[in-house]
């Protein structure tokens, strides 16, 4: 008789990232995917585009004067993301 070793679909993705890419890129994908709920939607919807580097948020939105309230943040947002995510995967945040 042939047994397999079921497990949860979410563990196998989780198993897969963690091979092929990383133990944090599902972290940083989450920080990605809070970024609407820790900023407000009126923030979400100026952001062009998110990526993460070496513990690093690049951020780039549509409004210089957006950016510079931003800047007056970083360090709230860091520590909310950091927060919401579980563990401290983010040290700046980079404006564009």
């Amino acid at each position: 008789m042939v047994y397999f070793d079921v497990k949860p679909l979410g563990d196998l993705i989780k198993e897969f990232y963690e091979q092929h890419r990383g133990s944090d890129y599902l972290d940083e994908m989450k920080a990605i995917n809070l970024w609407p709920k820790v900023v407000g939607p009126f923030i979400a919807s100026h952001t062009i585009d998110l990526s993460i580097r070496n513990g690093v948020l690049y951020v780039r939105v549509d409004s210089d004067a957006l950016r510079s309230e931003l800047s007056y943040s970083k360090s709230l947002l860091i520590k909310n993301l950091n927060e919401m995510v579980g563990k401290e995967i983010l040290s700046e945040i980079v404006l564009n």
